[in-house]
């Protein structure tokens, strides 16, 4: 059984006991959410597919940790004229494990 699902903006299929990276959510370590933008459900070969969301379906999960992600530079450059400017950036994520899908 798998699901897809919107979580803040971005699509991902998620699984039981699977764990993913999502941007930084406004939740506790050890807290359980609860995403209800569930796409599209897969159990047992039968497909559901929502208009946009499946009703009734829900996906839960337990918040594992707060992390950063791997540095990104942004180095801008421009030619013969003596300037450059580098900058750095490390986006912030929260390591989640899918505890149940509902639908």
């Amino acid at each position: 059984m798998y699901a897809i699902v919107d979580i803040a903006g971005q699509q991902f299929k998620v699984e039981k006991d699977g764990k993913i990276f999502v941007h930084r959510l406004d939740a506790a370590e050890g807290e359980s959410v609860e995403f209800d933008k569930v796409l599209l459900v897969e159990n047992e070969g039968k497909i559901s597919v929502g208009t946009p969301v499946v009703e009734g379906a829900k996906v839960t999960a337990k918040v594992l940790a707060h992390t950063k992600g791997e540095k990104v530079l942004v180095f801008k450059k421009k030619r013969r004229k003596g300037y450059q400017k580098m900058n750095g950036h490390r986006q912030s994520f929260t390591q989640v494990q899918i505890e149940a899908i509902v639908g």
